[in-house]
């Protein structure tokens, strides 16, 4: 894989637009570049390959001599009837033996072809699947790797697509069409030395049949591959619109959208079906105009044959063998015209895979990475300089270092970079110009394995995913045994709730864990950056959205989580605030205020001592909305049994 995507890295260089590529023709290099991302599976299975190819060439070799019965036994015949026919018998035997002779050699050659053509489809399809197994592991590990820029623009969808659609396609293709080309050019070849030594003439309509069929497929090649590179890219945006409709289904149906959303589903599908049926018209198209020059060809072939025949110049035999090598002549060039229709729409596929190997990985290893050892949890960000997304500056000159176990809090406005420097740290992004040590080590001299392993975040939104409890833990470190994981679970304050569950730490969880609460989310999540044992830990508006019982309870989980660590928190949350070492107010890409909470409460005129007013202020207008709606209540209760007892008519 490394060697792969190493060679993939070394092809990445900006492609030029040319004016051809801008009218929407086809890429001249849409093949190369498919077999391109396939060869260099290929030594891998050369083995197969040989043997695929031996068979492959068995088959060709049997075919040429399947028609050779024939020959001898219509010569025999011809001869026993009367005609004077030289050579008419095989190894000096009568009619009837030559016959007999002519049969059982039929039968020998066709079994022959039978084996050595099911021996050339087993290897090339396990070779196919192998490969493809390999390509798509390939592409998963190289998408994985690619920035967050990357994702952030890449629809879902698509990118599935490709990995899982447009493979299959070029697997499927390479057994189905690639392979039986390869042995149908070898049988057209070598058929065409065979009739050219029978009979010049004669041999003169294949050779013109195969320059028709040529300038055929000149022609409809390219638009096959035009269409079928709109109907991939169409089909993968319907995926990508039918991901992101599931994925927010609840937002669809309490907003009651789902004829907007099955409206323009219905409109991608409609494009992507429109252009299916194009390229498949136009391969049809391909097929059925072959199926006519092969007939012009096979009536030329019967008229010449006749008259040699009358004029004495071939036995009727001679021409029997010529027509069945124009037939099986004829065949490899249909079939031809069917792949190059599949081949042309596998191309597309394979170019889609191709452009999402050429996507630059940004954010890479270094070639000699520094071990990471007894990593004490000190931070420090240094002169960073970066854009935001929009290519506007935001962090200018940046500086900031953290003392290991001390545990701060950012505070600011939405937009002011705080999620940004986190992605910094963790290397999930990179600044334009600056350095960020963890523990004393430049994270661009580290692995990014070994780093993000000293690093443990907690974000906004808690992801688990539709496996077992216990698993979702262990993805925080994979070597941690059963009682490690119910450790953590249980200083998380997940314990109590897990063991609840139908099949307690093996109960599955449904899709990103919606079978369970936020606030029980948060906590597995919570156990599983215990369980990883890093020394720092990011924690990114982890209490948002919660309500107060739960967030009670995830901030306890959260104390005992940031204990004898570096703790950074992003957050809104006063409380949180409270009881942190060390506050920063980060605005506009600038530290604007750093102290202790005292220190900045203190000072009347500080944003932290204003946000903090407003939170007071927010949180008691909240208290008493709540304390008139519980009064409203209790005299709705009081006017409903007076109204009861006295008969009188309850006031609404």
């Amino acid at each position: 894989m490394a060697a792969l995507r190493a060679e993939d890295q070394a092809r990445k260089k900006p492609k030029p637009t040319s004016s051809k590529a801008k009218k929407g023709k086809l890429d001249p290099s849409a093949l190369r570049r498919t077999l391109a991302v396939i060869r260099p599976h290929l030594p891998r299975h050369l083995a197969l390959c040989i043997l695929g190819m031996i068979a492959l060439l068995a088959d060709v070799v049997f075919r040429v001599l399947e028609p050779w019965p024939l020959k001898f036994a219509v010569d025999a015949v011809t001869s026993a009837l009367g005609a004077n026919i030289p050579q008419s018998t095989l190894f000096g035997l009568d009619i009837r033996g030559t016959v007999v002779a002519a049969a059982l050699g039929l039968v020998v050659i066709i079994a022959g072809r039978a084996g050595a053509n099911y021996l050339s489809t087993v290897s090339f399809a396990k070779v196919g699947a192998r490969i493809a197994t390999e390509l798509r592991t390939c592409v998963f590990d190289h998408v994985q790797s690619l920035s967050l820029r990357y994702h952030s623009r890449a629809s879902i969808g698509d990118t599935s697509q490709r990995l899982v659609g447009d493979v299959g396609r070029l697997q499927d293709v390479a057994v189905t069409a690639g392979l039986p080309l390869v042995g149908n050019v070898i049988t057209l070849a070598v058929l065409l030395v065979v009739v050219v030594i029978l009979d010049p003439l004669l041999s003169a309509v294949v050779v013109a049949a195969a320059l028709c069929y040529l300038l055929l497929s000149r022609r409809s090649s390219p638009k096959i591959v035009t269409a079928s590179r709109s109907t991939r890219k169409g089909e993968g945006s319907l995926v990508g619109a039918a991901a992101e409709a599931l994925g927010a289904i609840r937002v669809v149906q309490s907003y009651g959208l789902e004829k907007t959303v099955a409206h323009e589903f219905a409109g991608g599908n409609e494009k992507a079906m429109k252009a299916g049926v194009k390229a498949k018209k136009l391969a049809a198209g391909l097929e059925r105009s072959t199926d006519v020059l092969v007939g012009f060809a096979q009536a030329a072939v019967l008229l010449i044959g006749s008259l040699q025949v009358l004029r004495g110049a071939m036995t009727p035999g001679d021409m029997v063998l010529f027509l069945m090598y124009l037939k099986i002549a004829m065949k490899p060039l249909r079939d031809m015209a069917k792949y190059t229709g599949r081949i042309a729409r596998a191309s597309a596929s394979g170019e889609r895979i191709a452009d999402l190997l050429d996507e630059q990985v940004e954010i890479a290893d270094p070639e000699r990475p520094v071990p990471m050892r007894q990593v004490r949890g000190t931070v420090e960000f240094k002169a960073i300089t970066s854009p935001d997304g929009h290519g506007r500056p935001l962090f200018e000159g940046l500086d900031l270092k953290i003392p290991a176990g001390q545990h701060i809090g950012i505070l600011g406005p939405s937009g002011g970079g705080k999620s940004t420097l986190v992605s910094y740290l963790l290397r999930l992004a990179e600044p334009q110009h600056g350095r960020i040590r963890v523990g004393g080590y430049d994270t661009r001299s580290v692995s990014l394995g070994d780093l993000r392993r000293h690093v443990a975040i907690l974000p906004q939104e808690s992801v688990l995913f539709s496996v077992s409890v216990r698993e979702n833990i262990r993805f925080g470190r994979r070597d941690a045994s059963d009682s490690e994981i119910e450790e953590a679970a249980r200083r998380a304050g997940a314990h109590d709730f897990i063991v609840g569950l139908p099949e307690g730490y093996d109960t599955v969880l449904g899709n990103r864990g919606d079978t369970l609460s936020g606030g029980q989310r948060q906590r597995i999540a919570i156990a599983r950056a215990m369980i990883r044992r890093a020394p720092v830990v990011v924690l990114d508006e982890a209490t948002t959205g919660l309500d107060p019982a739960s967030k009670a309870q995830v901030n306890e989980s959260l104390r005992e989580l940031a204990r004898s660590r570096t703790t950074i928190s992003i957050t809104h949350d006063a409380t949180t605030v409270a009881g942190l070492d060390r506050v920063l107010w980060l605005e506009d890409g600038q530290i604007l205020e750093d102290g202790t909470p005292a220190q900045l409460a203190a000072d009347p005129d500080s944003r932290y001592a204003r946000w903090i007013l407003e939170q007071r202020t927010a949180e008691q207008d909240a208290e008493q909305v709540a304390e008139q709606v519980a009064e409203q209540a209790s005299g709705r209760s009081a006017g409903q049994v007076t109204g009861t007892d006295t008969g009188q008519e309850v006031p609404r």
